[in-house]
């Protein structure tokens, strides 16, 4: 089996499972306690604290170890946003983040704050310049990750960074998935990150809160982590988390120089091997081993189950795989295709064999998938009509798609079709599927049900 989901989870580094054992024995007692076993615990503790805190770049009275994540995400937006109360309640995030800050912003959204979300370019990067026109005097904190989970787009977070130093904003760095790449640059006041990205344990999170920002613990807490993660430490993981962070940095240069080959040829390849596929993403700035494609006419979920028949193990973006049945919400802002979405994104030590066998069996899975869904193949001349109303009310991506791409040579150059579709996907897809066949997508109109999209024949 071929593993192409390490953003999700990266595998045990073997570092990691080594420290984990060693601190099960050595690590079990309550490092607060001043007997033998007590200090020994608290050394580990300490150790592992000034590991991570080297690896981050910061103090290691700055580092907070939680139990994963989204709970140092949660308690960092929670606190910076309390700690900064005089100022005001108004948070700026990207449109791209992970679920956990968009979660927070609703919470402070649903308790009278305000929250901007500051829109992404197609390659899902924002500017920094559209943060500092999203500052306002109420701004309490700002914020941006390093780089994007599904489509591995690199932000510019030090020139965003400078933006809200700027104006005395701090800015809160979501580094969960770069930071086992290196670290992460400019002036920032905050920042997260979750072991299991790296290699290390899972339920194992780091917060970084700099000196001089003002924080305010929210909810009960104790003496333990400086009140920011109360409970008992679970000191094996968290020393397996610190362990593993320092391997595989030591690793990260070269491996990083032989992924990005290994991705930059999935973005090269997959184009041309299989017909009406989207690359999406930024193609220089990006993380060494993420690649995302879309391919039309595709069930997203079907060809995730036919890939992991064929061995392997990949996620997707795509509504079709998700219970809500609608887009994510990075493919959304990014204004591309998300109909049979696929991220492979390359753990460390990923085999070029396999990549290649992924290459090689990718085009029959795709063609497979589409047969099955009815997709059109290359046409040959048919008669024209006038325009043409497609109803594809109650019907899922790819469906709209693809009945929009089976009449679309009935009507003749300058004539419409109107696609009626139900699936908020369609809002995304039809115009990408225009933009990809060259032809012109005319907007939306309100329908009785559903909505009614225009699409003009250009060729």
């Amino acid at each position: 089996m071929s593993y192409f989901d390490a953003a999700s989870a990266a595998p045990l580094h073997p570092v990691a499972r080594q420290a984990l054992l060693a601190a099960l024995d050595d690590g079990w007692a309550d490092p607060a306690r001043l007997y033998r076993e007590g200090r020994k615990a608290r050394m580990l503790l300490d150790v592992a604290r000034e590991a991570a805190a080297e690896a981050v770049g910061c103090r290691a009275d700055e580092l907070t170890f939680t139990s994963s994540g989204t709970r140092a995400v949660h308690t960092g937006i929670a606190g910076a946003m309390a700690g900064r109360r005089r100022t005001g309640r108004h948070l700026i995030v990207s449109a791209v983040e992970h679920s956990s800050v968009l979660h927070s912003a609703e919470v402070l959204e649903a308790d009278g704050g305000t929250v901007t979300q500051v829109p992404v370019r197609r390659t899902g990067a924002v500017d920094a310049g559209s943060y500092e026109a999203a500052l306002r005097p109420d701004t309490a904190l700002a914020c941006l990750q390093s780089a994007n989970h599904e489509v591995g787009t690199e932000q510019p977070v030090a020139e965003v960074a400078e933006v809200c130093r700027a104006a005395g904003v701090p800015l809160l760095v979501d580094a969960a998935q770069s930071l086992g790449w290196g670290r992460v640059e400019g002036d920032w006041s905050l920042l997260t990150a979750s072991a299991h990205k790296w290699g290390g344990p899972s339920g194992v999170g780091l917060l970084v809160v700099r000196k001089g920002v003002r924080f305010a613990v929210q909810g009960a807490s104790d003496e333990r982590e400086s009140g920011r993660a109360p409970g008992f430490e679970n000191l094996p993981a968290i020393v397996a988390a610190a362990a593993s962070l320092r391997a595989v940095r030591a690793e990260a240069g070269q491996e990083a120089v032989r992924l990005r080959e290994l991705t930059a040829r999935i973005r090269a390849r997959v184009p041309e091997l299989v017909p009406d596929v989207e690359v999406v993403g930024d193609a220089e700035r990006r993380l060494p081993g993420t690649v995302t494609f879309s391919c039309l006419y595709v069930d997203g979920e079907t060809l995730l189950h036919e890939l992991d028949r064929e061995g392997f193990s990949v996620s997707s973006g795509s509504s079709c795989t998700s219970s809500t049945l609608t887009p994510s919400h990075v493919l959304k802002a990014m204004g591309v295709l998300s109909e049979g979405n696929v991220r492979v994104s390359l753990p460390a030590g990923a085999a070029e064999a396999d990549v290649e066998r992924f290459l090689a069996v990718l085009p029959g899975v795709v063609a497979g998938v589409r047969e099955k869904l009815g997709a059109p193949v290359p046409a040959t001349a048919v008669p024209q009509t006038a325009d043409v109303l497609v109803d594809s009310l109650g019907k899922r991506c790819p469906i709209p798609v693809i009945e929009l791409a089976k009449v679309i040579g009935t009507v003749p150059v300058g004539g419409t079709v109107r696609v009626l579709s139900d699936d908020e996907a369609a809002r995304l897809d039809i115009p990408a599927w225009c933009e990809m066949r060259g032809q012109e997508y005319v907007g939306e109109e309100p329908a009785e049900r559903g909505t009614a999209y225009l699409v003009r024949r250009l060729s």
